[in-house]
């Protein structure tokens, strides 16, 4: 099997997926995923794609991630990995589909405005 190659976003987050069959061995960034993100809520995230469809320990996937905070990173890659996975077997699709993996979230931090304190805060208005 050669190895797939796929992209997922969230916020400002880009992780890049290499998919290959294997023991089941995540890395990201050179580090293992339980070093990386320490917190098991994001690991659970980033294998969701994985044990929907109870191939936990079928693939090594090899993930190069940038920007954004961990939960913004942990969902690009959960995105990733269902991409790769839809592009190794199209019957793969529906699942994941029906679980919303295959969704880019479109959310993003909205812009600071000039004349503002932020993005859609006044300063604060003195009538004296």
């Amino acid at each position: 099997m050669e190895i797939i190659n796929t992209i997922g976003r969230r916020k400002t987050s880009v992780a890049r997926v290499y998919l290959q069959s294997g023991k089941g061995a995540i890395t990201v960034n050179d580090k293992e995923l339980a070093t990386y993100f320490p917190s098991e809520i994001l690991q659970t995230i980033v294998k969701q794609p994985l044990a929907t469809l109870e191939v936990d320990g079928n693939y090594d996937i090899n993930v190069n991630v940038d920007g954004g905070g961990p939960k913004g990173q942990a969902e690009a890659v959960r995105l990733a990995i269902a991409r790769a996975l839809v592009e190794l077997d199209e019957e793969n699709k529906s699942p994941l589909k029906k679980e919303g993996f295959l969704t880019r979230d479109p959310r993003m931090v909205e812009r600071k405005k000039y004349g503002r304190r932020k993005a859609r805060r006044r300063f604060q208005f003195s009538k004296r």
